[in-house]
């Protein structure tokens, strides 16, 4: 059964990288692999009940990512309906294409750290939609935004999953991993930028036509820019405070949103006030890219369960050793499984008597496995939100970006070990 549910995951991901030549949507493949692979586990074993408990218990966690997903979309949505991203269009005068990729770059790597990679791929993707016309583009800048999103992310507590995770975990320190990564998370983001920006060079761009807006909605507008970036920001506040999972935070803010909205729009013709209602938002939500995330968490999920994941970091300790080695290795399989799982087992399989709390092997470890997933477009959370956003293939983003961010990745790793060395 082992090599079974091995072969219809190879198989799925093979399916949903040839996307287009085989025109069938990637949602859909996602979904029967997700639902095979547990199909397979079930029929594996004769304790079903433990099986499907398991199940309910991985659905809760990728429930919490996929309503957060969905809340954070929303918003970004919003702001859009409002033309609240035409305001922000508006004060970017560069025309150099290179002066706006840095410009994106550098957004969206501080950016991250301060929400977390998944929604800051969210806003600047949906930026970089209304600044640039042209396809070719805006893949290229979409792309940066992906690397920079999970570059800035590693180095925060907030701004990864996997790095919250050893920082709930007490893997980690909030203030040392800072102090330790950022400079590794900036190397991995610089080096992409450099390579990316030689293309652009002393090429310019012609500027979206600038959104008419009366007194009135330019108001409006801008009062919902503000209050909906507001929001996003509240969300890590909410969780520090809370100690509730985020996706509790971005439905906090997007219910305090629509209740505003109705207020605003309380005494407005109904045909007036649908458009701008948090229901329409939703309407233009891309829910194939969501049904797609759920379909490869699941297939993910069950290879977890069936303790593949675990057999294989088993593996990499026995055959690697080396730390470094073994982080290097969890970073470039974090590309091609959830990175989340993968934490997870280093953390069962390492416990802090072995690594006590700010060792290396943990920071390092937060490193690789929150950078590593850039390598391939649905190896991050900001990759799938992006490539749902921008339609981006596949096999265009392994061609053009892998080497790319990789050679970022081993930029980060030799930052990290210069750093240690010092």
């Amino acid at each position: 059964m082992t090599a079974l549910i091995i072969t219809v995951f190879i198989a799925g991901y093979l399916a949903i990288a040839l996307e287009y030549p085989l025109k069938l949507n990637k949602a859909a493949t996602a979904l029967l692999t997700g639902v095979l692979c547990w199909t397979i586990l079930i029929l594996s074993t004769p304790d079903k009940e433990s099986i499907n408990e398991q199940l309910l218990h991985h659905f809760g966690e990728i429930a919490s990512i996929l309503f957060f997903l969905l809340g954070a979309m929303t918003i970004v949505e919003l702001i859009d309906i409002y033309d609240g991203f035409a305001i922000i269009t508006g004060k970017i005068k560069t025309k150099s294409k290179v002066k706006l990729l840095w410009i994106i770059a550098v957004l969206t790597f501080f950016l991250s750290a301060l929400l977390d990679n998944l929604t800051t791929a969210i806003v600047m993707t949906s930026l970089i939609t209304k600044i640039l016309d042209d396809k070719n583009d805006r893949f290229w800048f979409t792309c940066m935004v992906i690397i920079a999103a999970n570059a800035g992310g590693a180095f925060s507590p907030l701004g990864d999953v996997t790095t919250t995770m050893l920082w709930i975990g007490g893997q980690i320190t909030a203030q040392n991993i800072i102090v330790h990564l950022f400079l590794p998370s900036l190397a991995v983001c610089l080096v992409p930028l450099l390579i990316i920006s030689n293309k652009f060079r002393k090429q310019k761009f012609e500027a979206a036509a600038p959104v008419e807006l009366s007194a009135v909605n330019r108001s409006e507008a801008n009062f919902i820019l503000i209050l909906g970036i507001t929001l996003l920001l509240f969300v890590p506040v909410f969780k520090t405070v809370t100690h509730l999972p985020p996706f509790m935070g971005v439905l906090m803010s997007l219910s305090l949103l629509w209740v505003t909205v109705s207020f605003i729009h309380f005494n407005k013709p109904h045909k007036e006030r649908k458009r701008y209602t948090v229901t329409h938002a939703l309407q233009k939500i891309d829910s194939p890219s969501i049904l797609f995330f759920l379909g490869i968490l699941l297939a993910v999920s069950a290879l977890q369960s069936y303790g593949i994941l675990k057999q294989m970091a088993d593996f990499l300790t026995a055959s690697l050793g080396n730390v470094y080695l073994i982080g290097t290795a969890l970073g470039i399989i974090s590309a091609i499984v959830d990175n989340v799982p993968l934490v997870a087992a280093a953390q069962g399989m390492y416990d802090l008597s072995s690594f006590p709390t700010d060792h290396d092997f943990w920071k390092f470890l937060a490193l690789t496995t929150g950078t590593g997933g850039s390598s391939i477009i649905i190896g991050s959370a900001a990759g799938v939100a992006a490539m749902g956003i921008e339609k981006i293939d596949f096999i265009q983003y392994l061609k053009k970006i892998t080497w790319i961010a990789l050679a970022g990745f081993a930029a980060g790793i030799a930052v990290f070990m210069l750093q240690t060395l010092l």
